[in-house]
């Protein structure tokens, strides 16, 4: 299992930078998630004011009467405490949705986009891992830590201020505790921060494994290699565990200094309180009320400390997710231009991946309209690079491709050139639905006349709902030569001046696979083709036949020159045939 690239990561700056401008979106619901919030937490102020009130009273000799009144204020506030911090955390369970929602949609939009190579590079773990649990860690973050975290934030500071108007004295002999809570933070951060970071990394290399693993999985049983691939995971599993485990190690450490801080901070205003009230500067009311405002500091400071775990965490999946969402869109084409006819050009197209070695050099070829060429070559010639190039899915390091005297970059390609690939998906839906996303338009006799083209009007009818039924992963699956058909009857209804099929009548097997070359040339018939042959039969059926090896074109000419010719073709044709003529 080869190491994979990893897309690109956001620095913290430009995440919160875009979590910002996220919020800016809807004004209202911050300003009201913000006025709630800090409501619901000058509301928790009252109780311990109006406690010290009490002591104050009845050592002054109030009768029960002041215990009541305290009682009946601290059972309102309370309620209406209440309701604004459900409120609020509503509201900000409500705008970190939606911040994330636009995010996962940004997110969804960039990868959906990205260059077939890129994915490739890449691989599926990364990817998964994003939209799947970054995406999770995102959530928990904005919608259950966020409402916490905010709170406690402005519980802390409104009750620092609290102390201070209470008795500035007071005030300062809690705050005496900070520099501790601020060293503790100050140790902590700068080292679980990284765990956090590689934890994420982490947990997206062992997605990799286990996603290579199952799709490859009937491969690994042939070569018995389930030790192999179980010891990967695992190995990537455990990584992940021991990171989990050295961030928990470090938190252990953090709530010693904190309690630390606690015992300080409370046992000051005490002392203080104690003094001042011995030299008649203050009441022992307002030193209750110091003291229980202190006290009062305790679970917001230690869940603003705890939850930094979550927002370290959250900071390292939103990068992820911001790394991705910042990705430059390709932009419109702007005005396309219209081919003058079908004719397919190839000019010199020299392709290199990154700083490997080349993988096409100076390919040319020109297809006529409605012609139809098929490439072939050993596996690694560079026929699906040429494919990609040729549908202007890549941009070559040099050279260019043109259509009827327009350079690809120029077209309404989605109009002028369709691409299948032996990896087609089945949409989850109704099976005419999946049919209409390549003509949406398109009328149901002209979706049975496509199906009839391609040679899938008889399983259709055979369909519990025919044209109607639903299909997809949890609905009838099609098998591998149904989707085939399926894929070459969109093709049919999207009638492109260009059809180029890369290998997408290999998934078939031998038995369908000569009815589905009999779909794709019925589905091809007056389009100007290009055909990435997985199996020679479709270069025999083929016009012309273009030969790659190592990237460079080795022969060109029909089926008959080429075997006649006893040269690369040649050979090839004998190996698939076992003879030196037409099977």
């Amino acid at each position: 299992m080869s190491a994979r690239e990893l897309l690109p990561i956001a620095p913290p700056g430009r995440t919160w930078a875009m979590l910002w401008s996220e919020v800016r979106v809807t004004p209202w619901l911050g300003v009201a998630t913000v006025l709630t919030a800090v409501g619901a937490s000058a509301g928790g102020l009252v109780a311990p004011w109006v406690l010290g009130v009490m002591v104050d009273d009845i050592a002054g000799g109030a009768g029960q009467d002041a215990a009541v009144r305290a009682a009946v204020v601290i059972g309102v506030v309370a309620v209406v405490t209440g309701v604004l911090t459900g409120l609020s955390a509503a509201l900000l369970s409500r705008l970190g949705e939606t911040v994330l929602a636009r995010l996962r949609e940004r997110v969804l939009d960039r990868i959906l986009r990205l260059p077939a190579p890129t994915l490739d590079r890449v691989g599926t773990g990364d990817l998964l891992s994003r939209v799947g649990d970054d995406v999770s860690v995102a959530t928990t973050a904005l919608v259950t830590t966020g409402p916490q975290l905010v709170g406690a934030l402005l519980t802390i500071v409104l009750t620092a201020g609290g102390m201070l108007a209470l008795d500035w004295r007071l005030g300062l002999a809690g705050l005496v505790a900070a520099p501790m809570y601020v060293l503790a933070v100050r140790w902590y951060l700068p080292r679980s921060g990284p765990f956090y970071a590689r934890e994420r990394v982490a947990v997206g290399e062992r997605a990799e494994a286990m996603v290579s693993s199952l799709q490859s999985v009937a491969t690994v049983r042939a070569y018995r290699l389930e030790g192999a691939h179980t010891a990967a995971v695992r190995e990537r599993s455990l990584a992940a565990v021991d990171l989990s485990i050295g961030v928990f190690r470090l938190v252990a450490r953090l709530v010693g200094r904190m309690n630390r801080a606690e015992l300080v901070g409370l046992a000051t205003i005490l002392v203080t309180g104690f003094l001042l009230v011995r030299a008649d500067a203050v009441t022992v009311g307002a030193t209750t009320a110091a003291a229980l405002y202190f006290h009062r500091l305790f679970n917001p400071i230690g869940a603003v400390i705890f939850e930094f775990d979550q927002v370290q965490a959250a900071g390292a999946s939103l990068a992820r997710l911001v790394g991705v969402a910042e990705l430059d869109r390709p932009g419109p084409v702007g005005e396309t231009r219209e081919p003058v006819d079908g004719r397919l050009e190839i000019e010199g197209v020299t392709h290199r991946y990154g700083d490997g070695p080349l993988v096409l050099d100076g390919v040319g070829a020109v297809i006529a309209p409605g012609e139809r060429l098929a490439v072939v070559g050993s596996t690694g010639a560079g026929k699906t690079t040429l494919a990609a190039i040729a549908a202007g899915l890549l941009d070559p390091v040099a050279g260019r491709v043109c259509l009827g005297g327009v350079p690809v970059g120029e077209l309404d390609r989605g109009r002028h050139i369709a691409m299948l690939s032996q990896e087609v998906h089945v949409f989850s839906g109704s099976l005419v639905a999946d049919l209409r996303l390549a003509r949406a338009d398109a009328s149901v006799e002209q979706v049975r006349e496509a199906l009839a083209l391609v040679g899938a009007a008889d399983w259709v009818r055979a369909l519990p709902a025919g044209i109607d039924t639903v299909v997809g992963e949890n609905a009838h699956r099609l098998t591998a030569a149904q989707a085939q058909q399926l894929a070459l009857a969109r093709l049919v209804l999207a009638d492109p001046t260009v059809a180029i099929l890369d290998e997408a009548t290999a998934e078939a097997g031998s038995a369908g696979a000569r009815e589905l070359e009999r779909a794709a040339l019925a589905a091809t018939r007056g389009r100007t083709t290009l055909v990435v042959a997985h199996r020679l039969t479709q270069a025999e059926l083929a016009d012309r036949v273009l030969v790659l090896e190592h990237g460079r074109v080795v022969e060109t000419g029909t089926h008959a020159e080429l075997v006649a010719a006893g040269g690369r073709y040649a050979e090839l044709w004998r190996s698939w045939t076992g003879s030196g003529s037409r099977g």
